[in-house]
């Protein structure tokens, strides 16, 4: 039984029910032609996946890739001075003046429904090391007319470019899910001659043509047997995370709730750059991150680096990030 201490962290999140117990059975693997090294962040023929049993139900992280981008203070802690996030990054053994993202969309397969969760880059990404969704998709054994659903945590451009390919729609079987607020705002014309527009042309071309095959999801919404819809707001206005239950064991995957896997969980306050409501996304991070590490749940964050799994320790200020290794198989 869940102790009180559970369900008011439930209550928090607005969600039913969000258990403890972890998947079993994890394996990763590298596919890639003969020649090439091991996951190279410029080399779009490379494509990783990591397979996870979680009860019936199959979860395949199939990577989009990595990019590098410089100038980690524009990003990571925009409301600190530079010198304080460069000491917090090499404290952490990483490079100051670059970085790099991972982008990993997911694969939950059910038995009766096969589920992608975001799409990455698309072509728009193979220039700069992303783009890799499709390619990673086949090397797991899913073909894209296999995918029955296509669940869009938020509509920035690296969770929703690989929904359209050479001028067609990638998912032609597919049906789709998306939060309401977040549809709404991105297709609205208050987002022309704003920051905001780019991103607002990409949604008008690649996730509005599909709106009539797409449910509207609101809060604790389930949009499968044991997968339900949280509103976790802030990095977007409908910013959802995803709880997976089956046969007792759970998973949250947790989208963009924290986007750096050492600069946003150790200071989960920090400001970042790509957060909408910079306040509010921190307010949801602390929410979900205090959810995850204090039950001991794990996770799948869409930008932690591949496999992309993995557990966090509360600390002091904010939380270390465990990667999962063996422990799932044996």
């Amino acid at each position: 039984m869940l102790g009180n201490h559970l369900t008011t962290r439930r209550k928090l999140l607005g969600a039913a029910t969000i258990g403890l117990a972890s998947p079993y059975l994890l394996s990763s693997n590298l596919v890639a032609p003969d020649g090439y090294a091991q996951d190279p962040v410029s080399q779009p023929e490379s494509y990783r996946v990591n397979k996870i049993q979680l009860g019936a139900m199959k979860i395949v992280v199939v990577s989009d890739g990595r990019t590098i981008q410089n100038r980690p203070w524009e990003t990571f802690g925009t409301d600190r001075p530079p010198e304080e996030v460069k000491m917090l990054l090499q404290q952490n053994f990483l490079p100051t003046e670059q970085f790099v993202v991972s982008y990993a969309p997911i694969i939950i397969d059910t038995g009766t429904e096969v589920i992608l969760v975001d799409t990455g880059f698309g072509e728009d990404g193979r220039s700069n090391g992303a783009g890799k969704m499709l390619g990673a998709l086949q090397a797991a054994g899913y073909s894209p007319d296999r995918i029955t659903m296509v669940f869009l945590t938020h509509l920035h451009r690296d969770h929703i470019g690989g929904l359209r390919e050479a001028g067609s729609e990638t998912f032609a079987k597919a049906r789709y899910a998306v939060n309401a607020t977040e549809y709404d705002f991105w297709i609205s014309d208050a987002r022309v001659g704003t920051a905001t527009e780019g991103n607002h042309l990409q949604v008008l071309e690649r996730v509005k043509p599909v709106a009539a095959k797409t449910t509207f999801v609101t809060n604790q919404q389930t949009i499968a047997p044991g997968i339900t819809a949280v509103s976790a707001p802030g990095h977007s206005p409908g910013h959802m995370i995803l709880l997976v239950e089956s046969e007792g064991r759970r998973l949250v995957i947790s989208a963009d709730t924290v986007v750096h896997y050492a600069v946003g969980l150790q200071r989960p306050n920090w400001e970042v750059r790509f957060d909408m409501d910079t306040a509010g996304a921190a307010v949801t991070r602390q929410k979900v991150l205090d959810m995850i590490a204090t039950d001991r749940v794990p996770f799948i964050g869409y930008h932690m680096p591949h496999p992309s799994v993995g557990f966090l320790e509360k600390r002091t200020e904010g939380y270390r990030f465990e990667p999962a290794s063996y422990q799932f198989d044996i």
